[in-house]
């Protein structure tokens, strides 16, 4: 059954960050100029930016591993080069930042809300995630251990 595999291998996460992504994309140009700052608006492009760097660098190490689930594919391997070798979850990091420096770039108060909740929802999918992991590879206990999760030497 197409909707049970779609639930057991992490659809539902990925069904609300999408949402929660939409939102932050439409509620910015909808609500925008809350508040009247240069810097603060450079500042979203700069992160919006960096969001964008970590995820085609995530993408291009993960390659075939790649997948729009939370739970690991049977053929999956662990990767820990490239971009994963400072953090474990570039992808996740990437909608982090671009999300919030979208939503400061445009001046919405209410892009900035639904970016924060996009976030906490990426760090509870995350931490799912990594229990799959820590069952398919029981060398990901050590790596999580050596690597932060998604921001490097910080969190």
């Amino acid at each position: 059954m197409k909707s049970r595999g779609f639930i057991q291998h992490g659809g539902v996460w990925v069904a609300a960050q999408n949402g929660l992504t939409l939102a932050a994309l439409l509620l910015a140009p909808l609500f925008q100029g809350q508040w009247n700052s240069a810097a603060i608006s450079i500042f979203g492009v700069v992160l919006a930016s960096v969001g964008g760097w970590f995820g085609i660098a995530g993408v291009r190490a993960l390659g075939r591993n790649r997948t729009a689930y939370p739970k690991p594919m049977q053929s999956a391997t662990l990767v820990q080069h490239g971009v994963y070798g400072r953090v474990r979850h570039p992808l996740y990091s990437s909608l982090m930042f671009a999300s919030v420096g979208w939503a400061l770039a445009w001046s919405s108060g209410a892009a900035v809300v639904a970016a924060l909740s996009l976030a906490v929802l990426l760090d509870a999918k995350a931490r799912v995630e990594e229990r799959w992991l820590r069952e398919k590879f029981p060398e990901y206990a050590a790596y999580s251990q050596r690597v932060r999760r998604f921001v490097p030497r910080i969190f």
